[in-house]
C-alpha cells in the first residue's frame, strides 16, 4: 500500500501561473491553501529569485513557514525569510564563465542580496527585445557593469548565472558548457519555451537544483519520496518530478519533457491556464476525504459488530 502524500512541491511560471505577467489564479490559491489546511506541506520551487517571486506568492494566504525553493534549488527559505540553505558559485567560477558566455548572449549574475546590484549584467538593451517584461519586472534590482568581470571586484560570491536566447542556440551553448572545462565546477539547467523561440540556460554551483533542494528538505522532514508529489512543466523541474513518487507534468509545459512523461507513465495534469494544479489537488484531497469516510466506516462497522457479538 503507497503512503499517503504530505508534501506538494509546485512550480511557478508554467506551472502555477500561465503566462509572467498574469497573476495566479483564485482557484489554485484556494487549492493549495486547502491542502495546507488538511496537513499537507506546501513547497513551492523556482528558478526565480526570492524578491522576483515573492509578490505572486505573498497574496495567496499560505503559510509564513512555508518553504520556498528559489534560483533553481541554490536558495530556500521560508515566505516568512528565515533561511534554510543556500549554496554560492566561487567568484573564480563565476569569472572564468564572463568570458566563457559571451559569445552565446547577455549574461547575468544573480547576488543573494536585496536591492540595486542583485542583479548584474553589462546590458540590458539586448534582452529588452527577447524578455522585456523580465526586465521591466526586475529594473530597480538590475545594475550595469562593464566589463562584467567587474561585479565580482569586491569578493562576493553570486548564487547564479544566466544566460538566454534562441532554443537552438542555449541548446549549442548548453552542449559547450557540459563538455568544457567549467563542466565540473557548475551545474547548468535548462528551461525551454519552443512557442516563444526561447531557452534560459540557469548555471548554478555543483549539485545544485530544485531536486536536490527538495531531498534536502525531504530529509530534514523524515519523509519518503513515496509521500512527496512534485508538479512542474520544464527541464529544470526535472530532478525534483524524478525524486518524487507522484511526479505530475502539466500539459502545457515543454513538449518532449510532456513525452517523456508520458513514456514514464507520470500523471499529466491540465495545462496551467486551466489551473491543472488546482484539479490535480482537488481531486487528491477528495480521495483523502473518501478514505477517510471509509475508514470511519470500517472503524463503526467494527464497534457496533464485533463487541456486541463477543459479549
Amino acid at each position: 500500500m503507497s503512503l499517503p502524500i504530505r508534501m506538494i512541491v509546485v512550480d511557478i511560471d508554467g506551472t502555477l501561473l500561465a503566462s509572467p505577467n498574469s497573476a495566479i489564479s483564485a482557484r489554485n490559491c484556494r487549492a493549495l491553501r486547502e491542502a495546507q489546511a488538511a496537513g499537507i506541506e506546501i513547497v513551492i520551487a523556482t528558478g526565480r529569485r526570492q524578491a522576483y517571486a515573492a509578490p505572486l506568492i505573498e497574496p495567496m494566504g499560505l503559510k509564513p513557514e512555508t518553504v520556498f525553493i528559489t534560483s533553481n534549488g541554490t536558495v530556500t527559505r521560508t515566505l516568512a525569510g528565515q533561511r534554510i540553505d543556500r549554496f554560492l558559485l566561487p567568484v573564480e567560477t563565476a569569472l572564468a564563465l564572463c568570458p566563457a558566455l559571451r559569445p552565446f548572449g547577455t549574461t547575468v549574475f544573480t547576488f543573494d542580496h536585496d536591492g540595486p546590484g542583485e542583479l548584474v549584467l553589462e546590458s540590458v538593451e539586448p534582452l529588452e527585445g527577447r524578455v522585456s517584461m523580465w526586465v521591466e519586472a526586475n529594473r530597480p534590482w538590475i545594475r550595469e557593469v562593464r566589463p562584467l568581470e567587474r561585479a565580482f571586484d569586491s569578493g562576493e560570491a553570486p548564487v547564479q548565472g544566466m544566460v538566454c536566447g534562441a532554443v537552438e542556440d542555449m541548446r549549442r551553448a548548453e552542449e559547450w558548457l557540459v563538455e568544457s572545462e567549467l563542466a565540473g565546477s557548475i551545474e547548468v539547467h535548462r528551461t525551454e519555451y519552443p512557442s516563444r523561440d526561447l531557452t534560459i540556460l540557469d548555471i548554478l554551483p555543483p549539485g545544485c537544483s530544485k531536486g536536490a533542494a527538495l531531498r534536502r528538505l525531504a530529509k530534514q522532514r523524515g519523509l519518503a519520496a513515496e509521500e512527496v508529489m512534485a508538479i512542474g512543466d520544464n527541464w529544470n523541474d526535472l530532478e525534483m518530478l524524478e525524486f518524487a513518487a507522484w511526479p505530475v507534468v502539466v500539459v502545457n509545459g515543454a513538449p518532449d519533457l510532456v513525452e517523456l512523461a508520458r513514456r514514464r507513465k507520470w500523471e499529466i495534469a491540465a495545462a496551467a491556464d486551466e489551473d491543472g494544479v488546482a484539479q490535480v489537488i482537488e481531486k487528491l484531497l477528495a480521495g483523502r476525504g473518501a478514505e477517510a469516510v471509509s475508514q470511519s466506516v470500517v472503524n463503526t462497522t467494527s464497534v457496533a459488530v464485533y463487541p456486541s457479538g463477543g459479549e
